[in-house]
C-alpha cells in the first residue's frame, strides 16, 4: 500500500517529550512567579533598622530580574528536551527497528531468521517473541508443503511413467497380449484417480467449508465398519465395534471418511493371519472419543509420530493392491483439525497401533460458538 510520507515515530516521540517538558517547566515557573508575587510589594520600599538600610524591590524590579532568567531557563529546557527526547526515543524504538528488519527479511522469503530480542519481558519482547513463533510455524508449514508437493509429484508421476512404458511396449510389440495390458492400465488409472480424489478431499477438509450438524460417532463407526466388513474378511481380520453414543457437531460426510480411513488402515496394516480391529466410542462432559486399535507389527514411538505425514505407509513406503495412496492418516489429521479436535497415535504394547480421535462434545446449537 502506497502511503503519503509523514513524520517518523521517533520525531513524534521527541516532540511529545519536549512539549511535555516545556509545559511542565512553564507550569513550574508560573508557580514560582505566583509565589514570589504573593510576598513582593507593589512598590519599592526602604526599611531602616538602626544603622542598616534595607531596600525591597517592587514588582517592577522583580520582572526585570526574573524574566531574563526565566527565558534563558526555558531555552535550556527546550534544547535539553529535544536532545534528550531524541536519544530516549531512539533507545526505546531500537527493538521495533529490529522487528521491522526481521519482517523485511521474512518478506524476501527467508523464514529462518529470528529476532531473538534480549532483555526482560515487556511489550516489545512480547511482540518479538510472537513474531519469532509465527516465523517458526511458517517455516515448518512451508517445509511441510514442499515435502508434500514433492511426494505428491512422485506419487502421480509413478503411474504415469509406468503407463507410458506399457504403451511403448505395446506399440513396439503388436503381437503382445492386450488383455493383460488393459488390466494393468486400468489398475494404474484407478490408482491415479484414487490419489487425485484423496488430494481433493484433503484440500476440502483443510478449508473447513462445511455446515456443522449433530453427528453420533457411534453410528459413524458402525457405518464405516459395515462398509469394510467384506474387505476385512478377505484379509482374515475380525472387527469388533462397541461403545456409547458420542454426539458431536461437524460434517457427517467428513467424519464418515475419517472413520473409514482409520478402519481401512487398521485392516491393511495388520497381522498376515488372524488379525483383529477394535472400534470403540465414548462420551465425556466436554469431548467425545473415537478409538481404533489393531494388531500388527511392533512400532516405535518415533515411527508412529511420522505416520500422519502424507504418503507414509506402515513401516515403509510400499505399494500394493490395498496399501492405499498414502494419505489416509493425513486426511484423518486434517479432518480432526477442521473439527477442532485432537489426534493421538500410540503403539500398542502387543504390536499394532492405537488411534484416538478426540472431538468437542455437541453443543445445543451447531454452528454457534
Amino acid at each position: 500500500m502506497d502511503r503519503t510520507p509523514g513524520w517518523s515515530v521517533r520525531l513524534k516521540l521527541t516532540l511529545s517529550y519536549a512539549g511535555f517538558l516545556m509545559i511542565a517547566g512553564g507550569l513550574l515557573l508560573g508557580a514560582v512567579w505566583v509565589f514570589l508575587l504573593r510576598y513582593v510589594p507593589r512598590r519599592e520600599t526602604v526599611l531602616v533598622h538602626g544603622t542598616s538600610v534595607f531596600v525591597s524591590l517592587g514588582r517592577g524590579g522583580l520582572v526585570r530580574d526574573f524574566a531574563p532568567a526565566a527565558a534563558i531557563l526555558g531555552m535550556f529546557l527546550l534544547v535539553f528536551a529535544l536532545l534528550g527526547g531524541w536519544l530516549l526515543a531512539g533507545r526505546m524504538l531500537a527493538p521495533l527497528t529490529r522487528i521491522t528488519d526481521a519482517t523485511r527479511t521474512a518478506g524476501t522469503g527467508s523464514l529462518s531468521h529470528r529476532i531473538a530480542l534480549p532483555g526482560r519481558k515487556d511489550e516489545f519482547r512480547d511482540l518479538a517473541d510472537a513474531f519469532d513463533a509465527m516465523l517458526a510455524r511458517l517455516e515448518s508449514h512451508v517445509a511441510e508443503q514442499q515435502r508434500f508437493a514433492a511426494n505428491a509429484s512422485h506419487e502421480l508421476r509413478t503411474p504415469l511413467a509406468i503407463t507410458q512404458t506399457l504403451l511403448d511396449v505395446a506399440r513396439n510389440d503388436p503381437n503382445h497380449d492386450n488383455g493383460e495390458l488393459v488390466d494393468r492400465l486400468h489398475h494404474l488409472n484407478t490408482r491415479a484417480i484414487d490419489l487425485t480424489e484423496a488430494l481433493l478431499l484433503l484440500s476440502r477438509s483443510d478449508q473447513k467449508s462445511f455446515t456443522p450438524e449433530h453427528v453420533d460417532l457411534s453410528l459413524i463407526a458402525e457405518g464405516a465398519t459395515e462398509t469394510l466388513l467384506s474387505f476385512a474378511e478377505e484379509h482374515g481380520v475380525t472387527i469388533e465395534t462397541s461403545g456409547d453414543m458420542a454426539q458431536t457437531n461437524g460434517s457427517e460426510a467428513l467424519l464418515l471418511q475419517l472413520a473409514t480411513n482409520l478402519v481401512h488402515n487398521a485392516i491393511v496394516h495388520n497381522l498376515p493371519q488372524q488379525g483383529a480391529v477394535w472400534v470403540t466410542t465414548g462420551a465425556h462432559p466436554e469431548r467425545v472419543v473415537l478409538t481404533v486399535e489393531n494388531t500388527g507389527a511392533q512400532l516405535t514411538p518415533q515411527r508412529v509420530s511420522t505416520l500422519v505425514e502424507p504418503f507414509q505407509r506402515g513401516t515403509e513406503r510400499i505399494h500394493s493392491d490395498h496399501a492405499g495412496v498414502g494419505l489416509g492418516l493425513a486426511i484423518v489429521k486434517s479432518i480432526t483439525k477442521a473439527h477442532n479436535g485432537n489426534l493421538i497415535l500410540a503403539p500398542r504394547p502387543a504390536g499394532g497401533l492405537r488411534v484416538t480421535v478426540q472431538l468437542p462434545a455437541a453443543s445445543p446449537y451447531p454452528g454457534r460458538k
